[in-house]
């Protein structure tokens, strides 16, 4: 027994501490019945795995240490509690991935079924986001599980913490190319203030052409089911059955299930939408102008951090504020990226704010060198 494997199991432990508490949150704060259930059991597989690397740690001759849930779990917990159950599964559906993998490397796993369990685990969460196909689930609670989540199956958290690094990165580059050419703090300032609501106004415009266009393809897609189930409604009824088939359900219940929803074309209409074309009629993707408006703010909320210091300071003082500022503003977002890849928050973190320092720092280098060939 070595050093290294000690830390393995305790890393595994603290892994599995985190997953069972997070299930067991979620199921907490799901309003759905099937879904609540789904994340109870999930819970009690993740809390198994914690006894298995008790233990390895006690046969270790070591002892187990208290229980204390990680800063990661509880920021996951927390977004669950604020922004829905959806606006987290893909993440962890990411980090159940991972967690296959390091279990299929460590041959204290091996027979053990831990890895199968993981990898299971991620596809059911993707079934749930939206992400595959759902085989073996029961076609009308599928639909309520499908329909639930999958507008946000994109994952709105990457969105979010993209959003803020773009305005920044993108606002920081520009704000030294112009210290750079050593213009005046009224130039900086207006020339950063005019990147930023460009930036915004651009993210935002994009998102609503994007969210709004694909309304418009999920009504016109709506309307075409409509009418085939006006037209021709034996069709769809085989076409609903075919779909449960599928899914695993035997071919009698399969062809009874559809039966009985395509007795009411506004449940027929409902339950196809969900299963055939993957859309939840009540939603169809958001609206554009909410999207909008969050892509604005966001944009906005990155570009502003380092074009303040030169509110309250100027020259090489403004600059060097501006570029501590935009520094611990990206290493900030790395540390956020983290919650999605599972990483280390200082390497993630560091290789953020490096990045973006290094983009300014040719901007500034090119604005220095415009600025002399002009005055020279």
């Amino acid at each position: 027994m070595t050093t290294s494997n000690l830390t393995q199991y305790r890393a595994n432990w603290q892994d599995e501490i985190d997953s069972a508490a997070l299930y067991s949150a979620i199921a907490e704060i799901e309003k759905q019945p099937p879904l609540k259930e789904v994340y109870r059991r999930l819970a009690v597989t993740e809390q198994s795995h914690v006894g298995f690397w008790e233990e390895k740690i006690r046969a270790a001759g070591a002892a187990v240490p208290s229980p204390r849930v990680g800063w990661r779990t509880r920021t996951l917990i927390w977004l669950a509690q604020r922004f829905g159950t959806g606006f987290v599964i893909p993440t962890i559906a990411t980090l159940e991935q991972a967690g296959e993998h390091t279990y299929q490397k460590q041959p204290e796993t091996a027979g053990t079924g831990l890895a199968a369990q993981e990898r299971s685990h991620r596809r059911l969460l993707e079934s749930i986001s939206g992400g595959s196909g759902s085989a073996g689930i029961e076609g009308n609670a599928l639909a309520r599980l499908e329909g639930r989540h999958r507008s946000l199956g994109g994952n709105a958290l990457r969105a979010a913490v993209l959003g803020a690094n773009d305005g920044l990165v993108s606002n920081l580059s520009l704000i030294m190319g112009v210290a750079g050419a050593e213009l005046s703090n009224q130039t900086i300032l207006i020339t950063g203030f005019a990147g930023l609501l460009a930036g915004a106004i651009s993210m935002a415009l994009g998102e609503w052409i994007s969210v709004q266009s694909s309304r418009e393809l999920y009504q016109r897609q709506l309307g075409i089911e409509a009418s085939e189930i006006e037209h021709i409604p034996d069709e769809e009824q085989q076409e609903l059955a075919l779909i449960y088939e599928a899914k695993g359900l035997p071919k009698e219940q399969a062809q009874a299930l559809a039966t009985r929803l395509m007795s009411n074309r506004e449940t027929a209409l409902d339950t196809l939408s969900r299963e055939e074309l993957g859309l939840d009629p009540e939603e169809l993707g958001g609206s554009a102008w909410e999207a909008a408006a969050v892509s604005f703010f966001l944009f906005s909320i990155g570009a502003i951090v380092p074009l303040l210091p030169f509110v309250f300071f100027q020259g090489i003082t403004a600059v060097i504020v501006s570029a501590v500022a935009s520094a611990l503003g990206l290493f900030l977002i790395g540390s956020a990226i983290t919650l999605m890849t599972g990483r280390s928050i200082w390497y993630s973190g560091t290789r953020q704010a490096v990045f973006g320092l290094i983009a300014a720092g040719v901007t500034y280098g090119i604005g220095r060198l415009l600025g002399v060939s002009v005055s020279g």
